[in-house]
């Protein structure tokens, strides 16, 4: 198909010294000339014709009029600023300042314009080399070996808690040699364990560790692995691929299109939702396997209540109430404890080693804690007995493709995969039972679970290194972040793909773009898995980059400076919320110990602090509820705010047994929407999303003391407050919640893209 235009406002122009260009040549053009006037030679200048054939030849060379513009002022200015130019150009120019302007001479300086042109926007000249490096059109043909190879597809498709991981595991283990590819640094650990268990010798590699079974270190024929750290050019027998549907994820995908492309297996297991099949199917018939599909159903009955728990008093053993939002986790545990009962939690960016120990304490019939308070973390990876899962609120933050943060009903995907975790085969309850916390939620949640999946359309890729340094080659003075940008402005791809968004890497990029580093090393710090909404975690990765770009290894004596280690036990959610970013700096040092064993030698020391920190944050999450408490205390009297980094997202009333009910005529409804609908705006890149009327999802339990937080500070008046009222009033009269016009939208985007530029 035809090459679509590139995006030039990603062309950022080189800085060209003004010339030296003609040094040596000064003396010639000026004594077959003159010296130029420069003060004749720019009025010339302004007022030469460069009309529309100028621009038309531009054109045909790659400067569209963005182009074309930039590198006529830069043009004019190099001319302006240079002590000398070439003799040819100095005898054209002395001519226009003269006055002997002949028709054409004017073209003439065409040539000298374009290769100015061409020194600062050096793609112009490579344009075709760039658009065939970028060209992600076969990607079964990055993969010769497992081309070599006739594969056999067998797809595992089922609903959670169907047995269709079980049956390719036992594909794996009966198997000479296997590999297990998943999304968890938990599944592979725990596949390593059954294998072993089951004198099945078997490694383990993630990106932050690696075990051998074999104690001299030697590969054992089978391994499990998190998918991205996969080998694509090791021979086994069988391989597993947990999961396929995230072949769609946004971010991560392009591990499961190469998983799937590029393993070089006799006989590929791949298990997840039937939602992929059609696309796997495709996908297979492109490099020519067949696939048989084998279909699993539910092992355990799964019933969606008719009624909503409505109040924490009607909890009961085997229960999970599931939030989307930490803040809720706090504000849920909190009055739970107040009720008397002992709660387990678990969410994301607890270690691994905490998360199965809470489910343990959860699952252990003999330990006082039958309720887990949990964020969708629960969907994957670990073995939960869940006698109901009761959703507080059906709405999550997401990211959608282009990076922006949403905030959306949940999908019929993800609602099948949290409510399936009730009454999994094998545990004390034999079926599951699914609610929600708020009446008026459980319609909504009944209607998404009947919907059927949305088929996976799609799969991700995203630009190799080889391909990005092949780039680096043709543009030499861009920065990363632009060489990727530039890639994906070019890139082709079939329709059965996408590019993945690399917003997490273009932001290291960005971060560390001053360090002098090669871009191999350079590429690889950007790879780097940390969650940039942590300051202290980007901070070290920074610290990190400039101490190796100088040559000085990371030392565990540096690492325990840089982190204040010995810590103790934290006292209040603040402090845990550092020891998780702290645990989260030693995953770091040791994803990078393994890139660069030089630099980063005491991987050994790093982890044995690392379990030991893993003790210290289990200690805290046993005692989350004190934590709450000492945080809340510290805070303003009543504050319910913990950790603002994610609004809460249920409606919670707070419970007056927990925080006595606060004072305040300012405590409206319209107020903590109003407020955290215009925050959700302001904040960057947030596009508020369809609510479709879920507008009062967004109604907090800390209603009123944003309100006199904001009156104190001097940013709200009672007037302001006033007016939020009445057009939430007229809003709610209407039967409509909006974040704003379409046009504010696209308003407030435009704003966002121009402070990003």
């Amino acid at each position: 198909g035809a090459s679509r235009a590139p995006d030039t406002s990603l062309f950022v122009p080189v800085p060209l010294k003004p010339g030296l260009d003609g040094a040596g040549e000064e003396d010639v053009g000026a004594e077959l000339t003159r010296p130029l006037d420069k003060g004749e030679c720019g009025r010339h200048r302004e007022g030469m014709g460069w009309g529309k054939e100028i621009q038309r030849l531009g054109a045909e060379n790659g400067l569209d009029a963005r182009l074309f513009h930039q590198a006529f002022i830069s043009f004019r200015k190099y001319i302006m600023e240079s002590s000398s130019v070439s003799a040819d150009l100095h005898i054209i120019l002395n001519d226009i300042c003269c006055g002997f302007v002949l028709p054409g001479h004017v073209d003439d300086l065409f040539p000298f314009f374009l290769r100015h042109a061409k020194q600062i926007f050096p793609m112009l000249d490579c344009m075709d080399d760039l658009r065939k490096i970028s060209d992600l059109r076969l990607p079964p043909n990055w993969y010769p070996d497992a081309r070599a190879i006739q594969r056999k597809i067998i797809f595992h498709a089922g609903p959670t808690n169907s047995g269709k991981t079980y049956h390719a595991i036992q594909r794996f283990l009966s198997a000479k040699s296997g590999i297990y590819c998943g999304p968890l640094k938990l599944l592979a650990h725990e596949i390593f364990q059954k294998s072993n268990d089951a004198n099945v010798p078997c490694d383990l590699v993630t990106g932050e560790e690696r075990l051998f079974a074999n104690e001299d270190s030697r590969q054992a024929p089978h391994v499990a692995c998190t998918i991205e750290m996969c080998s694509t050019n090791t021979p086994y027998e069988v391989a597993v691929i947990d999961e396929i549907q995230m072949i769609r994820d946004p971010a991560r995908g392009w591990a499961w299109t190469r998983a799937l492309l590029g393993l070089c297996a006799e006989e590929i297991h791949v298990c997840g939702e039937p939602a992929a099949t059609d696309l796997v199917t495709e996908l297979m018939y492109t490099t020519g396997e067949e696939v048989e599909v084998r279909n699993y159903e539910r092992l355990t009955p799964l019933t969606v209540l008719d009624y909503a728990l409505e109040s924490l008093d009607n909890l009961r053993a085997g229960d999970c109430i599931v939030c989307f939002s930490k803040n809720d986790i706090y504000s849920v545990s909190r009055q739970i404890e107040a009720r008397g009962l002992e709660c387990a939690v678990i969410y994301g960016s607890l270690p691994p080693g905490t998360k199965l120990e809470q489910a343990k304490k959860f699952n252990d019939p003999d330990d006082p804690c039958k309720i887990l308070v949990a964020t969708d973390a629960i969907g994957m990876g670990l073995n939960l007995c869940i006698r109901r899962i009761i959703f507080n609120s059906i709405v999550k933050p997401t990211v959608n493709e282009k990076g922006e943060k949403e905030i959306d009903t949940i999908t019929t995907s993800q609602a099948l995969q949290i409510a399936g975790r009730a009454g999994r085969f094998g545990s004390s309850f034999k079926q599951g039972e699914v609610t929600t916390m708020h009446r008026d939620d459980l319609a909504q949640l009944k209607e998404i679970l009947s919907e059927p999946v949305s088929s996976v359309q799609a799969a991700g890729l995203h630009p190799t290194p080889e391909q990005i340094e092949m780039f680096a080659y043709h543009l030499p003075d861009a920065t990363l972040s632009n060489l990727i940008d530039i890639f994906v402005s070019l890139s082709q791809v079939d329709g059965m793909y996408f590019v993945c968004n690399i917003d997490d890497f273009k932001f290291l990029a960005d971060m560390i773009q001053h360090i002098p580093l090669n871009l191999r090393s350079r590429y690889v710090f950007c790879t780097a898995p940390l969650n940039r909404k942590e300051p202290f975690v980007c901070t070290t990765l920074l610290k990190f980059a400039r101490q190796f770009s100088r040559n000085e290894p990371l030392t565990f004596d540096w690492l325990c400076r840089h982190t204040k280690w010995p810590l103790a036990a934290p006292k209040n959610i603040k402090e845990l919320v550092h020891l998780e970013a702290v645990h989260d700096v030693f995953d770091l040092y040791l994803w990078l110990s393994y890139r660069f064993m030089d630099m980063f030698p005491d991987a050994a020391l790093v982890r044995d602090i690392q379990k030991k920190l893993d003790d210290i944050i289990q200690i805290g999450v046993c005692n989350i509820t004190k934590l709450i408490r000492a945080s809340q205390s510290a805070a303003a009297p009543g504050s319910a705010e913990v950790v603002s980094e994610d609004f809460p997202l249920s409606r919670t009333q707070r419970d007056p047994r927990a925080v006595s009910e606060r004072h305040g005529a300012a405590s409206t409804e319209a107020l903590s929407i109003a407020v955290e609908a215009a925050g959700l705006r302001r904040a960057k890149n947030v596009r508020p999303s369809r609510l479709g009327g879920r507008q009062e999802e967004l109604k907090s339990y800390g209603r009123g003391s944003l309100a006199n937080r904001l009156l104190r500070e001097g940013l709200l008046t009672q007037e302001m407050l006033r007016q939020l009222e009445s057009e939430w009033q007229d809003q709610h009269r209407n039967g409509r919640y909006s974040f704003g016009s379409k046009r504010d939208d696209q308003h407030s985007s435009k704003e966002t893209r121009k402070k990003r530029k």
